[in-house]
């Protein structure tokens, strides 16, 4: 992994600085494209829901208080949301877990997707968190020509993400 960037002290976990993998994604950046598997193993990618505004909520997993706590709350959103727009959940959870974890929780707005094969999302993504293999607490909405509009790399892994200033940038692209 010697070429992949390495960004020291990019997050914190747990109030101890981590390094995350993978470029910063900025405002104005074209959304890199990514491999992750959906809960019936199937390849999901950037192209899946093109055309579609994509709110991506990244969380490191779905089995944590915060992760869950986060998940419940952008499904709740996602029930508000058009058709117009995608919103994912991205961890490296197993696609198995995930699909229990939905249907123990009552998710159906959101579709769970897992980078737990390849990591590409996390490196592509600059959110792998070099020495947990998990992602870093993200949320990024990405316009209908795959433009990145809104991006938060939450600062400290175990907090949740501004959820208002996500949705006001998905609303604002209605």
């Amino acid at each position: 992994m010697s070429s992949v960037q390495e960004r020291e002290a990019a997050v914190l976990f747990k109030g101890n600085p981590a390094t995350l993998l993978g470029p910063e994604i900025k405002v104005g950046d074209q959304a890199p494209d990514f491999q992750v598997v959906d809960n019936g193993l199937q390849p999901v990618s950037l192209a899946a829901d093109a055309g579609k505004i994509k709110l991506i909520t990244v969380v490191p997993s779905l089995d944590t208080p915060v992760c869950d706590a986060m998940t419940r709350h952008f499904n709740q959103d996602a029930a508000e949301l058009p058709d117009e727009v995608a919103v994912y959940t991205i961890s490296v959870d197993l696609p198995f877990a995930q699909k229990r974890w939905c249907g123990n929780a009552g998710i159906d707005k959101i579709q769970t997707l897992s980078d737990y094969q390849e990591r590409s999302f996390g490196l592509n993504y600059g959110l792998l968190l070099k020495d947990l293999k998990l992602l870093a607490r993200a949320v990024f909405v990405i316009d209908q020509n795959n433009k990145v509009v809104y991006v938060e790399l939450v600062p400290e892994v175990t907090a949740e993400p501004n959820y208002a200033a996500a949705l006001a940038a998905v609303k604002q692209l209605l």
